[in-house]
């Protein structure tokens, strides 16, 4: 998950901001209703609460200097699925800007495990900042935050969503491998674990359909033939044409569950039966003539 950054200038003194982010006379006003239980300091564990003494977050303060840097662990307490999450991190830099403004830079990183935090903050902290600075700038506070609860993503969703982009990165990652002049025993064991978190976070992952599970085991088919064992290609092959066969997946994709189990037989020394997978493989009928090119590039030497 990439980081949250956000930066608002405010009319106000270095100072000034600084306590408005440490002070509970401030905080709860503008951060929903929240406030650091004593003082921030630097190596110190910290907790935040409500007004009626509910947890709110909790971690460590891994710098505390006045009135220019705070970076603390940030582990959410007030939602029972974001409590199991691993904690983040918040940076809030506050920096001199001319003409009695300052800049207020946060940034919410190290969310890569935590995915339901990751979008419970990503419009939390716009209103929150916008808070803090009006009530520097005017002494007012904004209205309540209202959540559009139609419209917010359910836990399920945003799991769904996080899996799919470390499907994709997986992915993309074992072709970089692939794709190395070189490659040594490290590397393939390496392109192996890969491959297999691929077909793990696409079997979780959202909007997948039949087609993604058939392309996550085609790669582990071509991805153990690679390292030099043939009978696990054989059997993820298999297990890409028969996902293929349950849901009519056609065109490309059955063209590659062909080919991969072509690619296996032959390297077992099964090599009529690997000429009669590739010939089917070759007759598939390719709608798209873009993936038809690459097909017939891919199939233009036998297996």
């Amino acid at each position: 998950m990439t980081p949250h950054r956000y930066r608002i200038y405010i009319k106000a003194t270095p100072e000034e901001v600084w306590q408005g982010i440490i002070d509970p006379a401030f905080t709860r006003q503008y951060f929903h209703g929240t406030a650091f239980d004593e003082a921030p300091q630097a190596g110190q564990p910290y907790r935040t609460t409500m007004g009626n003494g509910m947890g709110a977050v909790d971690g460590t303060i891994e710098v505390c200097e006045p009135p220019h840097k705070l970076v603390q662990t940030w582990h959410v307490l007030y939602d029972a699925a974001m409590a199991e999450e691993p904690a983040s991190r918040v940076e809030w830099t506050i920096t001199p800007a001319g003409d009695g403004l300052t800049q207020l830079d946060v940034v919410h990183g190290d969310l890569a495990r935590s995915p339901l935090t990751w979008a419970g903050v990503q419009h939390g902290w716009v209103w929150i900042l916008d808070g803090l600075k009006t009530l520097l700038e005017t002494g007012a506070v904004l209205p309540a935050a209202t959540a559009e609860e139609a419209g917010a993503p359910t836990a399920d969703e945003v799991r769904g969503a996080w899996h799919r982009a470390q499907g994709i990165e997986c992915n993309n990652s074992v072709w970089e491998l692939i794709e190395q002049a070189e490659r040594t025993p490290a590397d393939d064991e390496e392109m192996l674990r890969r491959a297999y978190a691929s077909a793990y976070h696409w079997q979780r992952a959202k909007g997948r359909g039949p087609e993604n599970e058939a392309r996550a085991v085609w790669m582990l088919s071509k991805v153990h033939l690679l390292v030099g064992l043939p009978e696990r290609a054989l059997h993820y092959g298999g297990k890409c044409l028969a996902q293929c066969t349950q849901h009519g997946l056609a065109d490309f994709d059955l063209a590659y569950a062909l080919e991969c189990r072509a690619r296996a037989l032959k390297a077992l020394g099964r090599d009529q039966e690997a000429a009669d997978e590739w010939a089917r493989a070759l007759a598939v009928p390719i709608a798209d003539p873009e993936d038809k090119a690459i097909l017939e590039a891919d199939l233009a030497v036998g297996p």
